[in-house]
């Protein structure tokens, strides 16, 4: 039983999470106003896995509690090639819009707060992307997530159409 916990421990251990953002909401009551609480939570290992969660609560610890369980729950793999995305792509979610270019060694992370903790956390240190259009957290995370599925690696075109990686490229 003690080592399947300490497994636990490593497994949680290995990913890096990141608040995006925390939302409070007012109900007004009889008595007042009674506040609760929204976190986006972005989960990964720097090595190509990524997932984001939302989470409700009464209180801000909880909420960020919340959002990170369901991140781990959500987990999908990115395609890397080196340190940087394979190819262009460009993600869309409600009215939001997130573009993004493979950039060359030493580029960096070239984007917008909620954009830039996602490539963070999935292992992406050389990109360029512009958010287009509307700059809501919520669509803007979806938004670049849905980029992110798109992604297919060269190796995967390849094997597709029956040909070798070097005839495509």
């Amino acid at each position: 039983m003690a080592v399947s916990q300490q497994q636990g421990r490593q497994e949680d251990s290995e990913f890096e999470d990141k608040v995006i953002h925390i939302n409070r909401c007012a109900k007004v009551v009889k008595g007042g106003r009674r506040f609760s609480f929204a976190a986006i939570v972005v989960v990964g290992d720097k090595k190509g896995q990524v997932g984001i969660g939302l989470g409700k609560a009464g209180e801000v610890p909880e909420a960020i509690k919340k959002a990170g369980k369901q991140a781990k729950k959500n987990l999908m793999k990115v395609p890397l090639e080196g340190n940087t995305i394979p190819h262009e792509i460009l993600g869309r979610f409600g009215a939001s819009q997130v573009l993004m270019k493979p950039a060359p060694e030493g580029t960096g992370i070239i984007a917008s707060s909620s954009v830039r903790a996602i490539l963070e956390v999935a292992g992406i240190q050389n990109i360029l992307t512009k958010s287009l259009r509307r700059d809501n957290p919520h669509n803007v995370v979806r938004a670049t997530l849905q980029a992110l599925k798109q992604l297919r690696s060269f190796s995967d075109i390849a094997q597709g159409r029956g040909k070798t990686v070097g005839e495509i490229v």
